[in-house]
């Protein structure tokens, strides 16, 4: 029996069961109202369970697991979750801005528990390293531009010295793919996903919005909403009022930059050209080696 359907058969629910994903750094499978996930390969167990405590004490801003720790299941890590409704992908006017910004607020705001570091830069590092091995078998002229910039970025954000500042409590990988509404379907937003929950530098977490309306992506009135909820909430992450991209700019380019990486190495394995968005985090990254981040 493989993962997916050991995985299916530890729900333990009736119904027909849905494959959520299945990647090699997780499978999640939900059956009526219950999802379960195979975290990655090597996963630390200590880690994760203090990584569900914390979700369990946080029921206001983290979906709570079902079980208090992880199972164990051929090798690999489990949890069970209770079934939110997602953000919709074909409605980006109704995306959740002011709410995402509003709960990351209060995750930025609470007491740091004893966790591991977030693991937004070690993301980042894993991204631009995939990269590299692509390149090993193939070629793209996108590539120098992404991996020039990274090398412009300071030692903490490249996952190679520890993160600055008084550590905050960070979500570590935060897009609108990270929230659902439980109890659904109009149940309050929670955000879900705790394998990269950790303490660090909390503009992380705000890093992907920002790149996003750096880069174009995303439009102007969308990231004021979620920047001027994040500050009505306290969140501590950027200052009160003035120039918040002091604090977002390193953050920033380093999620550029991951994405930028992670759609290459996309493209190459699929033999495909970048597409228009994917072009333009690439020419973002190549502004970058001519521009110096502020300090």
């Amino acid at each position: 029996m493989n993962i997916l359907s050991a995985l299916t058969a530890h729900v333990g629910a009736d119904g027909t069961p849905v494959t959520l994903a299945d990647r090699a750094d997780a499978t999640v499978v939900r059956v009526a109202g219950t999802v379960a996930k195979a975290h990655a390969p090597g996963t630390d167990p200590g880690h994760l369970a203090r990584r569900l405590e914390t979700a369990a004490r946080l029921p206001g801003i983290l979906l709570p697991p079902l079980a208090p720790a992880p199972a164990r299941l051929h090798d690999r890590l489990v949890t069970r979750w209770p079934y939110g409704t997602p953000v919709d992908p074909d409605d980006p006017g109704a995306a959740p801005w002011e709410a995402t910004a509003t709960l990351l607020a209060r995750l930025h705001g609470t007491a740091p528990p004893p966790l591991p570091p977030m693991r937004g830069p070690a993301k980042a590092a894993r991204a631009v390293a995939r990269l590299r091995a692509a390149l090993r078998t193939g070629s793209h002229d996108a590539a120098r531009p992404v991996l020039a910039a990274w090398g412009t970025l300071p030692a903490w954000a490249r996952d190679e010295a520890p993160m600055p500042g008084p550590p905050a409590l960070c979500h570590g990988d935060l897009h609108l793919g990270q929230l659902v509404r439980h109890p659904g379907p109009d149940g309050p937003w929670r955000l879900i996903d705790v394998d990269d929950l950790g303490l660090g530098v909390p503009a992380w977490d705000l890093a992907r919005p920002a790149a996003w309306y750096a880069c174009g992506l995303l439009p102007p009135g969308a990231w004021t909403r979620f920047l001027a909820a994040y500050r009505a909430a306290r969140g501590p992450a950027v200052p009160a009022d003035g120039d918040p991209w002091p604090a977002l700019e390193v953050p920033a380019r380093a999620l550029t930059v991951q994405t930028a990486a992670l759609a290459i190495t996309k493209a190459l394995a699929a033999h495909r050209p970048l597409d228009e968005a994917e072009r333009a985090l690439v020419d973002a990254c190549a502004r970058m080696t001519a521009v110096p981040y502020t300090t």
